[in-house]
């Protein structure tokens, strides 16, 4: 076989067969198909879609490329949440530390940013120290110990999709539902999870900008997850704004910080976490309702009991012993600090998410090539939220660059991406469970 006749047939919309799929995931690994070769079957599969058995046998011999886990060391559930990415979502921080805070183990393998889409790996990055890529033996050793650690891919875990996942990022595939599927499950299959709750987000910040969309991934991450043994639902969260009072990657750790001290909750944020955290514990067994497991996240933060085990996470791993008391002092802050101003009286009623997911990418705060660095202290914070009333000259967020010409272009993109009105909008957080 050779690589160009297997993207032929992608390319005029053939089915291809299990051992063609194998040959493609194992070219990933070996190299046998060049980059470019990659996005043009990436480009192939966007364009003309993959059917379920097809999904299946891709997340199949991704997942099966590298190591595949198992905890038989653990007394108890292994259960992780994935998120299809946006902009401000630091979710997993505080979600995996709540989780954990109640009996539960949680191996996240997280990825990079994609696109406009902000990645947990690079964020933990931001932290001075932190190593986000220890072996297998001490991963599972420091589950073992704290009941949580967030990780990115190893190079024995899942290494078909860490290829694949970089080249996506850079070449306008990152939304295709069979791609996102193989992506995800892949690795998190490879991770020996008794089960998974997926946050499929759709709105203007998100993959998936319509619901109908939405669903369709939800569905085919949830079905090809049960039909590989892993108990799996998703749950559909709005992404038409920046979640949380931050979007950039060391931005983003200090409102992790603030959250989990309850120093400055963002309401939004708070409503995801817990929705995503009661179906976690739900389906590991912890509890049988809602409010039950409501009452457990509660005494999880409340306790700083989360707090504590974040904290321990980040020193486990190389970072500081009290980044949550003084989140600062291992991060880069950026050179320039900007308030961006209302330029009218009024009620922000919608915010262009994705252009602010760009506007980081474009302070260098993610990616526009492959394998590029990453600037971590760029981004905004302040963020105020949609619905909230602001009179002219009030300040609606702050930038953070690296020079005076930079904010003074990147600020006016922040005020182009909103439009105010003179009532306050209706919104949705949650629009479906999926099971």
């Amino acid at each position: 076989m050779l690589p160009q006749e297997i993207i032929r047939l992608k390319r005029d919309g053939k089915p291809l067969s299990t051992v063609q799929i194998n040959f493609f995931a194992s070219g990933l690994v070996d190299g046998s198909f060049n980059d470019a070769q990659v996005g043009a079957m990436a480009m192939a599969i966007f364009q003309n879609g993959m059917a379920t058995e097809e999904v299946i046998a891709l997340t199949d011999n991704m997942m099966r490329s590298g190591d595949v886990l198992s905890w038989p060391e653990l007394d108890g559930p292994v259960v992780d949440k994935h998120s299809t990415g946006g902009v401000g979502d630091k979710v997993s921080f505080m979600l995996a530390a709540i989780v954990a805070s109640c009996g539960v183990y949680v191996p996240m393998i997280s990825g990079r940013g994609l696109g406009h889409t902000g990645g947990t790996s690079d964020k933990l990055e931001s932290i001075t120290g932190v190593d986000i890529q220890p072996s297998v033996a001490r991963f599972k050793q420091l589950v073992k110990e704290n009941n949580m650690a967030i990780i990115t891919q190893t190079d024995r875990l899942a290494p078909a999709d860490k290829r694949l996942y970089s080249i996506r990022d850079v070449t306008a595939t990152v939304e295709s539902i069979p791609l996102i599927t193989a992506s995800i499950l892949s690795k998190k299959l490879a991770a020996g999870l008794d089960s998974l709750v997926m946050d499929i987000k759709v709105g203007n910040g998100a993959m998936m900008s319509d619901l109908e969309n939405a669903q369709a991934l939800a569905k085919s991450i949830v079905s090809v997850a049960n039909g590989a043994g892993v108990s799996t639902q998703a749950i559909i969260t709005d992404m038409n704004q920046v979640l949380g009072f931050t979007a950039g990657n060391a931005l983003e750790m200090v409102e992790t910080a603030d959250y989990l001290t309850g120093a400055n909750r963002c309401p939004r944020l708070h409503g995801v976490t817990v929705e995503l955290a009661c179906a976690m514990l739900i389906s590991a067994g912890v509890t049988q309702d809602k409010g039950s497991a409501e009452a457990l996240v509660e005494k999880a933060l409340s306790s700083g009991e989360a707090a504590e085990r974040f904290n321990r996470m980040i020193a486990q791993l190389g970072g500081p012993a009290d980044f949550i008391a003084d989140p600062w002092k291992m991060m880069k802050k950026a050179k320039v600090v900007h308030e961006i101003l209302a330029p009218v009286s009024g009620y922000v009623s919608k915010m262009d998410t994705r252009a602010i997911g760009m506007l980081v990418v474009a302070m260098k705060g993610g990616r526009t090539a492959n394998g590029q660095q990453i600037d971590h202290s760029v981004g905004f914070d302040a963020i105020l939220p949609i619905g909230t009333k602001v009179s002219e000259g009030d300040v609606v967020a702050r930038c953070h660059a690296n020079s005076a010409e930079e904010v003074k272009q990147v600020s006016q993109g922040y005020i182009d991406a909103l439009t105010f009105a003179d009532s306050a909008p209706e919104q949705t957080l949650i629009y479906q469970h999926i099971v």
